[in-house]
């Protein structure tokens, strides 16, 4: 499917070179450049019933088929899936067997390749903009008109349909409809088909929405996320300061990097905070982090920082921001990458830093300002030659800490 170029450009899920921060970011990038244009957007987020659970396997083998599998191969698919048997224990009580007749096996390396590959043609028929994760579904497009309206309602008509004709339906109370552009949005209403198509159901509004880990508001501001993440990194950080009765210094930072810290960092290439407040609340988490080992507490932050080996929160987010573009100029990833990070045109010119300058876009508001694409533009641009070209991303790593260490007095 890979080798063949057979799978879904939308598709996010179980691809190799693929995540959920490539799709974010691939979202993020088309909602602000609408948004920044002076447009309204209507996303709506769509959820399957019981996805993995429901996959026909005559459909699905027949699909594999289409797709050029074959021979034992499709042979073996097929005893990998029929066969199986399932029963439900209910304090100590047994149910009967009962044959497994649809659906992919959850747990198995195969199960999620298998349903990637089920609903690989979904977006075909599709004017509007539609990204999968697996099965997590996001389907949206500029709404400045009641027209533009109808063919995002047309469209998600046709999944409807889709869904339908391949028996995987939507469970249509989770189904929800964003409106973003603020006073622009003219919040027209969207609807889908009931499974029986006796009637149609209204889609539920939202305001915000927890997609794949990252908090997604209708202003896309990354407020609410960084509420979310300081407010459950300060949860385990309260539990760790109540379970352990000696702390040290190589147990907190043991602690703290592997079970504090990733809530506060998971996408943060995606939710990247531009405002101060925002900044320092993310920071207060690390703050009170290094004053739980006994005896820290009476120096500085910085001194907490250096007797802990830790850089600050900031440091660590722009790092990340390196690390990305790296990857996605080098070819780490399978997505096209100068939709997100368009490159500086220098043919016949002199440049000063690096021969693989970012190009950095006009853009009307802050959000669009902040957004990956162009909020990485300058630092990426000063990045001396032999950082940018590192042979491998761990090699970057430590050619960018040194870099930043040389030209920052003091840093981490």
């Amino acid at each position: 499917m890979i080798d063949n170029h057979f799978l879904s450009d939308r598709q996010h899920g179980f691809v190799h070179g693929r995540s959920c921060t490539t799709q974010l970011l691939q979202v993020v990038e088309k909602l602000t450049e609408i948004l920044d244009q002076g447009g309204a957007v209507d996303m709506i987020y769509l959820d399957f019933a019981k996805a993995f659970d429901t996959v026909p396997h005559t459909r699905l083998m027949a699909k594999l088929e289409s797709y050029g599998v074959a021979g034992q191969m499709l042979q073996w698919i097929g005893h990998f899936l029929k066969g199986r048997r399932q029963r439900v224990v209910v304090r100590g009580a047994f149910s009967g067997w009962a044959d497994v007749l649809s659906g992919v096996p959850q747990g198995s390396v195969l199960g999620p390749v298998l349903f990637v590959c089920f609903i690989n043609d979904m977006p075909e028929n599709i004017a509007s903009f539609l990204f999968m994760y697996a099965d997590d579904t996001k389907l949206f497009s500029k709404v400045n008109s009641k027209d533009e309206a109808d063919l995002l309602q047309n469209d998600l008509d046709e999944l409807v349909k889709w869904g339908g004709d391949w028996q995987l339906g939507f469970k249509i109370e989770k189904c929800k409809v964003m409106h973003l552009g603020g006073r622009r949005n003219n919040e027209y209403g969207y609807s889908m088909a009931s499974s029986d198509n006796s009637d149609r159901i209204d889609l539920e509004k939202t305001v915000l929405e927890k997609d794949l880990g990252v908090w997604v508001s209708n202003t896309l501001k990354p407020g609410e996320h960084v509420a979310h993440a300081v407010s459950t990194a300060n949860r385990v950080l309260g539990l760790i300061k109540r379970t352990f009765t000696y702390m040290d210094v190589e147990l907190m930072k043991q602690l703290y990097t592997s079970l504090v810290r990733p809530h506060l960092e998971y996408g943060n290439v995606v939710w990247h905070p531009y405002l101060k407040k925002d900044i320092e609340m993310l920071e207060r988490v690390q703050h009170r982090a290094t004053r739980i080992v006994p005896g820290l507490s009476k120096f500085s932050y910085e001194e907490r920082l250096r007797i802990l080996d830790l850089p600050t929160l900031e440091y660590r987010r722009n790092r990340g921001d390196a690390i990305e573009v790296y990857k996605y100029l080098h070819g780490k990833y399978t997505v096209d990458a100068t939709e997100i990070l368009p490159r500086h045109q220098t043919t016949g010119m002199t440049t000063r830093g690096n021969d693989m300058k970012l190009m950095k876009r006009s853009c009307n508001g802050q959000i669009r300002a902040n957004v990956f694409g162009n909020r990485v533009c300058s630092a990426w641009n000063s990045l001396p030659q032999d950082v940018v070209s590192s042979s491998s991303v761990n090699c970057f790593k430590g050619r960018f800490d040194r870099w930043h260490q040389s030209t920052i007095p003091g840093a981490t």
